[in-house]
């Protein structure tokens, strides 16, 4: 063999053998660095949530016919009180003969037992064309009724009714407005 042929095949050898070195290296110092426990800094833990969901999915049956369908953007279950605070709240009640009255609100909590339920800040009931507008709601469901203590605005076409408050019965498919009841309304106007 000549000088130059060693000399040709000595210098792509050695090449090879630095980037097998530096790949072996490299493995080696990435491994190491995988297999370090991750130290987390500044953590705030929330004491008084058992958990926390981005996306809340909920269907409410009894004896086998769907009594509301739940979604929340997000959910914080809190310890020790069988409540759930729900953000970004869109619940579909049915009534008895399936039709649905439609709620959204910005906040509201779930009692996890009784699932009982409050809705509060800009509350928008919808039933077929009329739509109604409070501050606060609440959900009884053993008696599967909506009722407001505070101010209610029922809206249905060029009707629009006034009360302090307000309950409707989602079984037998009436509303009941009381105090200060006031507003424009025709003959016919029927809530539900």
């Amino acid at each position: 063999m000549t000088h130059s042929l060693k000399q040709k095949l000595t210098y792509p050898l050695i090449g090879l053998l630095i980037l097998m070195i530096i790949i072996i290296s490299g493995f080696f110092y990435f491994d190491k660095l995988l297999s370090k426990p991750v130290q987390l800094h500044d953590i705030k833990i929330d004491t008084k949530a058992a958990l926390k969901l981005n996306v809340l999915k909920q269907i409410s049956k009894k004896n086998g016919i769907k009594e509301w369908e739940l979604e929340a953007a997000s959910a914080t279950l809190l310890k020790d009180e069988n409540k759930a605070v729900l953000i970004s709240v869109s619940i579909i009640f049915f009534t008895k003969d399936n039709k649905k009255v439609c709620l959204t609100s910005e906040k509201g909590i779930l009692n996890t037992k009784t699932h009982d339920m409050i809705f509060s800040d800009n509350v928008i009931v919808t039933y077929e064309t009329s739509v109604l507008r409070t501050d606060k709601l609440h959900y009884n469901k053993k008696a599967h009724i909506i009722y407001s203590d505070t101010h209610v605005k029922l809206e249905k076409q060029n009707s629009v009714i006034e009360a302090d408050s307000m309950t409707i019965d989602l079984n037998d498919n009436y509303t009941i407005l009381k105090g200060h009841v006031r507003g424009n309304f025709s003959e016919d106007f029927n809530i539900m």
